[in-house]
This record gives C-alpha cells, sequence and structure tokens, in this order.
C-alpha cells in the first residue's frame, strides 16, 4: 500500500460492519486523504469489546535505523517487529480507497500518476488488517503521541502475523 487512503464512510457504518461498541473519535469527518502521521479511525479490541479509536499513522523505526515513523513492515522477522505480531497489537484500519502510483511515468508530466483503487465504483467500506502500540515521545510532526498504527505488510508478512 503507497502512503495515501480515504476513508469516507461515517463513523455509523463503521460501527456496524465492524460490531464496535465504544467509539472514541468524536465527529469524524470524510478523509478524502489520509497521510502517515496523520489521525485516523482504527477499530481495535478493548478487553472483550471492540472500539473505535483515533490514531497517527505509524510505528516507531528500529533505534539503529532511526528515521520517520515507518508505515509498512515489511520484515515481521526482524526482532524490532516480532513483539507487536500478537493479537492484542492487532487492529483493522477502515478505508474506502487507496492510492498507489503508476508503475511508469506519464508521458506528458514526466511523474508517476497517482492511481486509486476501491472494491468496486461505489467505493464500500472494508479494512486493511494493521498493527498498533502505544507510544509516548517525539516522532513525526508532533511530540508525545500516544498512539500509532502501521498500515499492512506484504501478503507474505500478513500472513506470518495470522499464524
Amino acid at each position: 500500500m503507497c502512503n495515501l487512503y480515504s476513508i469516507t464512510t461515517n463513523q455509523a457504518a463503521i460501527a456496524a460492519l465492524f460490531r464496535v461498541v465504544n467509539r472514541y473519535v468524536g465527529n469524524l469527518p470524510p478523509m478524502p486523504g489520509a497521510f502517515p502521521d496523520y489521525p485516523a479511525p482504527v477499530v481495535r479490541n478493548a478487553g472483550a469489546e471492540r472500539e473505535l479509536a483515533m490514531m497517527r499513522w505509524g510505528m516507531p523505526p528500529p533505534p539503529r535505523m532511526g528515521g520517520p515513523p515507518v508505515t509498512n513492515i515489511r520484515n515481521t522477522t526482524s526482532p524490532h517487529w516480532r513483539g507487536w505480531l500478537k493479537a492484542e497489537n492487532r487492529c483493522l484500519v477502515p478505508a474506502n480507497s487507496f492510492a498507489e502510483y503508476a508503475p511508469e511515468p506519464n508521458p506528458e508530466t514526466k511523474k508517476k500518476d497517482v492511481v486509486w483503487f476501491a472494491l468496486n465504483d461505489d467505493r464500500p467500506l472494508f479494512a486493511f488488517g494493521c498493527l498498533w502500540t502505544e507510544f509516548k515521545g517525539d516522532r513525526g510532526t508532533l511530540p508525545d503521541t500516544d498512539l500509532m498504527i502501521v498500515a499492512r505488510g506484504t501478503d507474505k508478512e500478513n500472513r506470518a502475523a495470522a499464524a
């Protein structure tokens, strides 16, 4: 997944589809563009129930690597990620569409176009399987962020996390 998706469905529809009991998102306006380090709605388990909460997109990078928050996990065998692969760190990120760059540059602009994908033309609600963790400290553009999420890994990593 590229670093851009949209969630334009209202929170009542999200709560109904994912059987959410608690909602902690306040007013949830349509988000035609959700980018890394932006808050976005997440469905996660809270004890025996599900809740809808706002979290920022991006996990802490491995300490030796440093850099910006990580938005896609590609190596679940890394000791840095293994601790977050447990069921209690799994969540769903609701979406209506996501974007990827075209494989080849546009001949007119010489840049790769952004291409949007959805389940169909009606852009129904779906979700990415993701991981979340609590985090205190400086990251991205805001200090003292409490919660962080990461978009899915590759298909291989998703299969490993589900095991």
